[in-house]
């Protein structure tokens, strides 16, 4: 993870130390504060399942194929916004950590109350979850950005190609926002 963590460095205009790393794939949903090469402090990490394990568990729910997040992304274009709100796991407490079991759970138990899944199912659901996540994952970015006081932010890490997580952090955030290529 170290090597997408530092990729950024070798681009063109690299961010200034001290920065916000968020590494986010299927293996590791991690914060940290990158002080200088092998300087990093942990901030938060998730205590159960990674932001992209949990993509490709919801996208299996939902018979929606491998690799889960392109597969959820795909689905989630024609979802209906509002027809659910999923909930945002630990955004409503102190800390930098992420849990995604619970809206894992919280998909499956959607799709089995609904069986059989339309298509139109399928999407709405996937919207949610999308939703979800990247507002999950944005909520812990700007707390670290905040209580660290840094301005620049990496995301690295086979979900940090999900466009609606980019389109987010790109808008929403009081920071630079630099994607390992």
């Amino acid at each position: 993870m170290e090597a997408h963590l530092l990729a950024p460095l070798l681009g063109a205009t690299p961010p200034p130390v001290p920065f916000i790393a968020l590494l986010v794939s299927g293996g590791h949903t991690q914060l940290l504060l990158v002080q200088g090469l092998g300087d990093y402090v942990l901030l938060g990490e998730s205590v159960d399942d990674a932001a992209g394990e949990a993509f490709d568990k919801a996208a299996k729910m939902l018979g929606l194929g491998f690799p889960g997040g392109p597969a959820i992304a795909r689905s989630a274009e024609s979802g209906q916004p509002g027809r659910w709100r999923f909930p945002r796991p630990m955004t409503d407490r102190p800390g930098l950590d992420f849990s995604f079991s619970g809206l894992k759970t919280f998909t499956l138990n959607t799709a089995n109350s609904l069986k059989p899944l339309t298509d139109q199912d399928r999407s709405d659901i996937a919207h949610a979850f999308e939703e979800a996540v990247v507002d999950t994952l944005y909520i812990k970015c700007r707390r670290a950005l905040e209580e660290t006081g840094a301005n620049h932010l990496v995301v690295a890490g086979g979900v940090s190609a999900n466009l609606k997580l980019r389109e987010r952090l790109d808008q929403a955030l009081n920071a630079t926002v630099h994607y390992a290529p």
